[in-house]
């Protein structure tokens, strides 16, 4: 077999319309998680406000991702099928109204129902994300486009915690709601503006794909699926969790957990971004994806294991040198786990397959906040919930050694062409 060309420099570079759709993707995941994040910032305030106990907080942390996790799979066929501008715009529109509602609820109900709606605007983000990285950017580019990307999925917890939790402290978390969901609509502009012109820079699909049932009559597939719930587990319990536990368990102040939250993010962003651009030189040097996603992402949730002894050390100084290892590692992990996916299922696939991805491995998300919840209160403190947490990762790290196979497309039958969207008309 002739090993494939190194490629040049040139083949590195990134097109300027796709740096400004990818800028956009960025910028649009830094602002779904800081909407989706910022109850968890709100409940120190929320909490005493409108007298919810630990299980019905556990309860509006996880009903988010009720519909969020449900509705990926339909996502996930949508944008198989229609315009992913569209889809997007659409997602990206109820997702910013139902923040700006939370901002007017004043019963549990009407933040249950918002946080559902929250959930099915949301629903579309990744399988979108991942349908445009996979036909526009090559194997060897895709570590750094999808790093910048999950590193927009710290950025916006640590703006919302960092920002939000001040002026939450100053004004009350009801103006701050309504702020970040009007606020973010400038963003559809751009994206409507921007988003067809990277249509012909790219690659199209030539065909329908894989059905469902094709995609999970493979390993890989479930590989995918049940390494990313292990590893979302972690990320979720941390950002549903850990401002409640900072402030309540811990005894920071509301500004003191703003800075410590926004730093564990931040550290996790680094990591990520680092990380791809590090797998990405070693792709292009020769090194295969399956040795070097599967490394990254082995390597990334064994290490953040070590968040377990956040219970075991009193001082809080250790104990948040600790929760960022943990948090450095996740990083590590987080750089390479939808390029395996993207590489795997290859353009005509990927919008089933990380739909079905995105709803398996979310239920994490309703998981990690309910369980917390539920043995927070019945033990009166954070150890087990904490154990449990670690004990999910290792199992994550465990799938991706010994259940996921070689990172490499696979071979679908062929099926009748799909409708593709013609280029913009020339404006010169």
């Amino acid at each position: 077999m002739i090993a494939p060309a190194e490629p040049s420099l040139l083949q590195l570079r990134i097109p300027r319309p796709l740096w400004v759709v990818l800028g956009l993707m960025v910028l649009s995941v830094a602002i779904n998680y800081i909407d989706r994040g910022s109850l968890s910032i709100a409940a120190p305030l929320l909490v005493p406000e409108m007298n919810i106990p630990p299980a019905q907080l556990g309860m509006l942390l996880s009903a988010f991702f009720w519909t969020y996790s449900l509705l990926q799979i339909a996502s996930g066929w949508l944008v198989d099928r229609y315009e992913v501008k569209w889809v997007m715009a659409a997602g990206f529109l109820a997702w910013s109204l139902a923040t700006a509602a939370t901002g007017w609820a004043n019963t549990f109900t009407a933040l249950l129902v918002f946080r559902l709606l929250l959930g099915v605007g949301e629903s579309v983000a990744y399988p979108c994300y991942s349908k445009i990285v996979s036909a526009h950017f090559p194997e060897h580019q895709r570590g750094l486009v999808n790093s910048l990307i999950d590193a927009g999925t710290k950025v916006g917890p640590a703006l919302g915690s960092l920002v939000g939790g001040l002026l939450m402290a100053r004004y009350g978390w009801r103006p701050v709601f309504v702020i970040l969901g009007l606020g973010s609509l400038v963003w559809l502009p751009a994206w409507l503006l921007w988003m067809p012109r990277a249509r012909s820079t790219g690659q199209t699909g030539a065909d329908e794909g894989p059905s469902f049932g094709e995609i999970l009559a493979q390993r890989s597939a479930w590989a995918t699926f049940l390494g990313q719930f292990c590893g979302n587990y972690f990320w979720y319990f941390l950002l549903t969790w850990l401002p409640f536990y900072l402030v309540k368990a811990r005894g920071f102040s509301m500004e003191e957990m703003a800075s410590i939250s926004a730093a564990a993010y931040c550290v996790t962003a680094g990591a990520t971004m680092t990380t791809g651009w590090l797998a990405d030189r070693a792709i292009a040097a020769g090194g295969t994806p399956t040795k070097v996603r599967k490394t990254c992402t082995i390597v990334g949730l064994g290490c953040a294991t070590v968040v377990v002894g956040v219970v075991f050390v009193p001082g809080s100084t250790g104990a948040m040198v600790i929760l960022m290892l943990a948090c450095l590692s996740y990083g590590i992990f987080a750089s390479s786990h939808w390029a395996i996916s993207q590489t795997i299922a290859g353009p005509a696939a990927v919008g089933k397959w990380t739909g079905l991805q995105n709803c398996i491995a979310n239920m994490a998300g309703v998981a990690a906040p309910a369980i917390t919840g539920l043995v927070v209160e019945q033990t009166g403190e954070f150890f087990w919930a904490f154990v449990v947490a670690a004990g999910v990762v290792l199992s994550g790290a465990a799938i991706y050694a010994f259940v996921l196979g070689p990172v490499e497309p696979l071979q679908w039958p062929a099926r009748k062409p799909c409708p593709v969207e013609s280029p913009p008309p020339s404006t010169g």
